[in-house]
């Protein structure tokens, strides 16, 4: 499938294609046999995740219209603080505890820790909370529990009252996880993958010789003659044999 041109290897796109032509219906069940390895995984091995989401408002309260835009800066500036204020243990510890009583939540504050994720759009005073857990309800709680313990706990850590809780989180049954289209399209990929690998490596260990220049170039031998295929008794014909040799010349033979 490849030749070797001045040191370097060049792939014979024609041959290759005729490969794939010819082990196409190979291919296709090794298509096949991926999406039912992820389909099985995804289905039956993988365990559905849900997501819940909780909102959170950073705006201080302020009567005079002068300073509104000061205090806005300010609250936008200290949203960094308070996302990652969000996911240390003096707000988780308590929320496990709690989640521990209502939902019988069997994790740690590692678990939680990486269940919850913080996010925050450019120039937003909205912090979005948003927790993974395998129980819908459970990541809704989880979500509202740490709201409500940040919302507590940041009055008296900051001394400063701006934090509103916008928007509760709610349970979301629609998993999140594992993605199974995009599972079944990777396994599909992967098995046409393997397929054409193996039709592929199939020809480069063949080690049939297909021409003469492969006897000239890699064994360096020279070619003595050539016999045609020959058939049944009914069609056979004679077959003139030439045999090669440099000093003497041709001699030709009749068989």
């Amino acid at each position: 499938m490849n030749e070797n041109i001045n040191d370097e290897t060049v792939i014979d796109l024609g041959r290759l294609f005729q490969l794939l032509k010819k082990g196409l219906v190979g291919i296709i069940l090794w298509g096949i046999f991926g999406a039912i390895i992820a389909s099985l995984v995804s289905f039956v091995f993988m365990t559905p995740k849900y997501s819940a989401t909780t909102d959170i408002l950073v705006n201080q309260k302020v009567d005079n219209v002068t300073a509104q835009y000061n205090v806005q800066q300010a609250d936008l500036q200290v949203i960094n603080t308070y996302k990652d204020v969000l996911t240390k243990p003096v707000i988780l510890a308590p929320v496990l505890k709690l989640v521990r009583q209502t939902d019988n939540y069997q994790g740690s504050i590692g678990s939680l820790e990486s269940a919850v994720s913080v996010s925050n759009t450019t120039n937003s005073q909205v912090v979005s909370v948003t927790v993974t857990d395998k129980n819908a309800y459970t990541a809704s709680d989880i979500a509202n529990a740490i709201a409500q313990v940040f919302s507590k706990k940041i009055k008296k850590m900051m001394k400063i009252n701006n934090v509103t809780i916008v928007t509760e989180a709610t349970p979301d049954t629609t998993p999140v996880s594992p993605n199974k289209k995009l599972n079944l399209l990777i396994g599909i990929v992967v098995g046409v993958l393997i397929g054409v690998a193996i039709i592929v490596l199939r020809d480069l260990m063949d080690t049939t010789v297909r021409d003469d220049k492969f006897l000239r170039d890699e064994l360096g031998l020279s070619n003595l003659g050539t016999i045609s295929h020959m058939g049944s008794k009914k069609y056979r014909k004679f077959v003139s044999v030439k045999v090669a040799q440099d000093s003497v010349g041709k001699i030709e033979r009749r068989v």
